[in-house]
């Protein structure tokens, strides 16, 4: 019996280390999966389409030159890709794109339908009767 119980605790501190390397891997990607997880499932992106096709890409465009003026003035520092260092500004636009990229694929992941089961945008009905005019 006491073989077994060595066993168990032994199975326990082994999943706890797992789970806390794997929290330690996961950590630095937390604020790119909360991105990825808004904008697949709580946005509703049939009315967000709607909105974007009249006129509303505009304000997307004016609101990531924003994201890219306020993050290159916070954070002045300069970037490597692919073994070349480049300037603040160009940097932070490289990743507010990817980041703007990464939000239109999760649009067109939600619209082609895989999300389906996920993502339940129905808007209650209301009785008119009640309502205020």
């Amino acid at each position: 019996m006491e073989q077994v119980l060595s066993s168990f605790i032994e199975m326990v501190v082994s999943v706890w280390n797992f789970l806390t390397a794997l929290v330690a891997q996961i950590a630095p990607w937390t604020p790119l999966i909360a991105w990825i997880c808004f904008w697949l499932f709580a946005v509703n992106w049939v009315r967000l389409r709607d909105v974007m096709l009249k006129g509303g890409g505009i304000a997307v465009v004016l609101i990531g030159l924003v994201m890219v003026l306020i993050w290159g003035s916070a954070s002045p520092d300069s970037h490597f890709f692919f073994g070349h260092e480049i300037s603040n500004f160009v940097g932070k636009t490289v990743y507010v794109t990817v980041l703007f990229c990464i939000m239109f694929l999760c649009g067109s992941v939600q619209l082609s339908g895989c999300c389906a089961q996920c993502c339940n945008f129905e808007e209650p009905e209301t009785d008119d009767a009640h309502a205020v005019h």
